[in-house]
This record gives C-alpha cells, sequence and structure tokens, in this order.
C-alpha cells in the first residue's frame, strides 16, 4: 500500500581530514541538524518539487536540468513503482561544504522507501546515496552521504567500515559562511593536479593528515578541546597551502580565534563555502558566533550516553 511518507537528510561539517579522505586517508565528521526534509506521495507523474528555491522538475521532461537527471536515475533505481511526486525543503546552503546535495539525495531516497514500504539502516541509506553524490561531484569519498544519513561523530574510510565515535564531553561547533559559493568537483579536482604534480610532498601531507585524524579522534575520546581545537588549526593550514582558503575565510577564522576559538578551519572542499570553529563551552560559542555575524549558527554534539 503506497502511503505518504517524510524523509530527512542532514547535514554535516568535517572535522579533519577533507580532501585528502578522497585518497585513501580517514577524516571525522560531525553530523548537523540543519538538512533537508522530503515529503513523498502519489502522483500522476514523477514530479520533484524544491523549496526555498522555488524549483520543479519533471524527470522525462526537464532532461538537461542535472537535478532531474539525477532524480530519474533515483527513482529508476526502484523499478516497477507508482508515479511519486517529492515536495523537498533544504534547509542548507548548496555549495557550502555542508554536504548539501548529499542531504537532497538521503532525504529522496528516506522518503521514496517509505512510501513504498521498504525499509532500510540508515547506514545502508547513506551507501546508496553515494550513487546520487557521484552525479554531481564525480568522484566522492562518501563521507557526505553517509554522514547524512547516520548522523552523529563518525570516522570515515573508503573501503572500511564507518565508525561512531563515542565523545567523552559535549561540546559546541560554531559553523558560519563566507558567502562565496564552491564546487566540490572543482576543488577536489584542483587538490588532485597538485598531488600528482608534487608525489613526495603529497605523500607527506596525507601522513600528517592521517595523523591529525588519529590525535583528533584521541582528544574526542579522551575529552582533550584544546587538542582538538590545535588539529582544527593545523589541519586549516594544510588545506590553506592546497590554496583552497580565500581572504573570507581566513577572515572568518581569525575573527573566531580572535573571539576565544579554540581552532578554526574551512570544512569541506574550500574555495569558499563555510567554516567550522571550536567552542570550549556554550557560552564561547554564543561569543564566537556574535563575532562571525548573521552567517553563523551553533550546533551541539553530545557526549556519549
Amino acid at each position: 500500500m503506497l502511503s505518504t511518507a517524510k524523509g530527512f537528510g542532514g547535514g554535516k561539517v568535517i572535522l579533519v581530514g577533507e580532501h585528502a579522505v578522497v585518497h585513501g586517508v580517514p577524516a571525522i565528521a560531525a553530523g548537523i541538524r540543519r538538512g533537508v526534509t522530503s515529503v513523498a506521495r502519489r502522483h500522476e507523474e514523477d514530479l520533484l518539487h524544491i523549496e526555498p528555491w522555488g524549483r520543479t522538475f519533471r524527470p522525462h521532461v526537464d532532461g538537461e536540468e542535472p537535478l532531474a537527471r539525477a532524480f530519474e536515475r533515483l527513482l529508476s533505481s526502484y523499478g516497477d513503482r507508482p508515479s511519486l511526486r517529492l515536495d523537498v525543503r533544504v534547509d542548507l546552503a548548496p555549495g557550502a561544504g555542508l554536504g548539501c546535495s548529499a542531504a537532497i539525495g538521503v532525504s529522496l531516497l528516506d522518503a521514496v522507501d517509505g512510501a513504498l514500504g521498504i525499509r532500510r539502516p540508515r547506514a545502508a541509506l547513506g551507501t546508496v546515496a553515494l550513487e546520487w553524490e557521484r552525479f554531481f561531484h564525480g568522484s566522492p569519498s562518501g563521507i557526505d552521504n553517509v554522514t547524512s544519513a547516520m548522523g552523529g561523530l563518525l570516522c570515515f574510510q573508503q573501503a572500511s567500515p564507518v565508525r561512531q565515535i563515542p565523545p567523552a564531553r559535549s561540546f559546541a561547533l560554531v559553523v558560519a559562511h563566507s558567502g562565496q559559493r564552491s564546487s566540490t568537483r572543482d576543488m577536489v579536482a584542483r587538490v588532485a593536479q597538485q598531488l600528482a604534480e608534487r608525489p613526495s610532498s603529497a605523500r607527506r601531507m596525507l601522513e600528517e593528515v592521517h595523523a591529525l585524524v588519529i590525535t583528533a579522534e584521541d582528544a574526542l575520546l579522551n575529552g582533550e578541546l584544546g587538542a582538538l581545537g590545535r588539529v582544527l588549526d593545523r589541519n586549516h593550514a594544510i588545506l590553506r597551502s592546497l590554496r583552497l582558503s580565500t581572504p573570507q575565510l581566513e577572515v572568518l577564522c581569525g575573527a573566531a580565534r580572535g573571539a576565544g576559538a579554540l581552532g578554526a578551519k574551512i570544512t569541506g572542499a574550500g574555495g569558499g563555502g563555510c567554516i567550522v570553529a571550536l567552542a570550549e563551552n556554550a557560552e564561547n560559542a554564543v561569543r564566537i558566533a556574535d563575532a562571525l555575524g548573521a552567517e553563523s549558527f551553533i550546533e551541539e554534539v553530545s557526549r556519549a550516553a
């Protein structure tokens, strides 16, 4: 029996390891509460409507639109089924390093599964959503779609089981948007070219990021926020050396540190998008958010039960 069903895909921030994760190094990501909600219901034709963008796509009609083609591919994975209308509400900035495209894919799959009576674990949902991500980003690592589906604090490495990280203490993250959009596909290609041109430097950089991931996980497990903040700062320096930062991102990171952040860095592909800053406590998080301005928000990461 076909029913109306709601699906959700969360956004994410990467604490350490973006770009290196594409090349086999582990990375640590945190799911955030903001995300994408989809509602699936039976309809006379397949239809995708997205707000607040005010855009509607018919997969068999709007074939030149990437979202329409991705939607058609997603629906084709279900085989024989009734026509569906999907109404989507996006609460993430696109091209900001927060996993917007992955969250859309996860929420759509979640809603269609529910409407068709399909039960799928969240981890499996994230795995299936990788095909959606490939459509937009070419060769993504998979960290965005898995974190979108599962949430929480995760250690992700390609071709390895995802591990949940139970932090020893709660902490707050402040996320701020630079106002610049970024293309993950372009930034990944830029880094890949640099690594190919400097293989020995690339190897050392990947080894250092791997060591930073290990240090970060130890800091999370032991509640050592100061050590975690230092990891964020060092990872940012590496990303900056890869020409992924911008003057706007540097201003935001400097403002966050000046307001008392324990560490601050680019999160996601870089070249624009967002930074993430680590706050010592809730009061400090408010001060940091005030310093970063209207395009910022606070995310709480809860201590393990």
